[in-house]
């Protein structure tokens, strides 16, 4: 069985890997000014958050057309895959599972199964990581899924923002912005859980810092763990350098965040995304 993995270019996974395990990226769309572009392929991060501050109006995101999604599941189909498992950000934060929905229904080649990730960022990259690596064992496609739900109820993002600036301009992410808006002068720190995202609210940077630490520690030890932030990589190696001890042995991803979150949660803002060994 050829199973093929597809996911969004909001799962933050370096191409290096995309490319290794054999994963499709479709790109989500970032609107700067009169101007649009593909993450990733004619925008890079450092370009997006370079050009950030200073665009006016806050850029706009978009998921792909149900086209877009078709057209990839036909070029895997006609390149001998049997089933495709399209992998994508929380539908808590995103219409992109909807869209791919819609265009697995009118797609009848071959099965294409649509998965709720639950998560964003790394988070999310590291299931359609884990999913690319059962299929290169062999995995049945019911194991894949179920191994993935597994690691959903271990996987936790969260991050502290510099401001709520960006988000009160986008007022997208009204869920970060509830009990918020009038604390301007606050470092919020945002987290998701199995598609529930919430927010905290610390007054200081140092208390911003202390509690990502104290996340961190909470749901220790574990498989995965990787530094995610919004152009601020110093910043996030300082944060890398305290936690040392809670951080599981080989590489530790240090990525910028995909503009489709970025976008709202303006630049500096620092965080890890990680999965337990533990269950909750």
């Amino acid at each position: 069985m050829n199973i093929r993995i597809v996911t969004d270019s909001t799962c933050d996974l370096p191409p290096s890997i995309t490319a290794r395990n054999n994963i499709t990226v479709i790109p989500m769309y970032i609107n700067m000014g009169s101007r649009g572009y593909l993450d990733g392929v004619d925008l890079s991060r450092q370009e997006f958050y370079a050009l950030l501050p200073q665009t006016i109006p806050s850029p706009t995101t978009a998921a792909p057309s149900p086209e877009v999604f078709r057209k990839t599941y036909e070029r895997l189909a006609a390149q001998g895959a049997d089933q495709i498992l399209s992998i994508h950000v929380a539908s808590s934060l995103s219409s992109t599972i909807e869209i791919a929905q819609t265009a697995a229904q009118t797609f009848s080649t071959i099965p294409v199964t649509v998965f709720d990730s639950r998560q964003l960022s790394l988070g999310m990259g590291f299931l359609v990581e884990k999913a690319a690596h059962m299929v290169k064992a062999n995995y049945p496609l019911s194991e894949i899924l179920a191994q993935l739900e597994d690691q959903i109820s271990r996987t936790h993002v969260f991050a502290a923002l510099e401001t709520i600036e960006y988000l009160r301009r986008s007022g997208r992410i009204n869920w970060a912005l509830a009990g918020l808006t009038n604390f301007l002068h606050i470092r919020p720190i945002i987290k998701m859980y199995s598609g529930q995202p919430t927010t905290e609210r610390i007054r200081t940077d140092k208390g911003a810092i202390r509690r990502l630490i104290k996340l961190l520690s909470i749901n220790a030890p574990y498989e995965q763990v990787a530094l995610v932030h919004s152009h601020a990589p110093e910043k996030a190696e300082i944060l890398r350098q305290q936690v040392l001890n809670l951080l599981p042995g080989g590489e530790i991803l240090s990525v910028d965040i995909t503009p489709t979150i970025g976008a709202h949660l303006g630049t500096g803002a620092v965080g890890f995304a990680c999965v337990s060994i533990n269950h909750p």
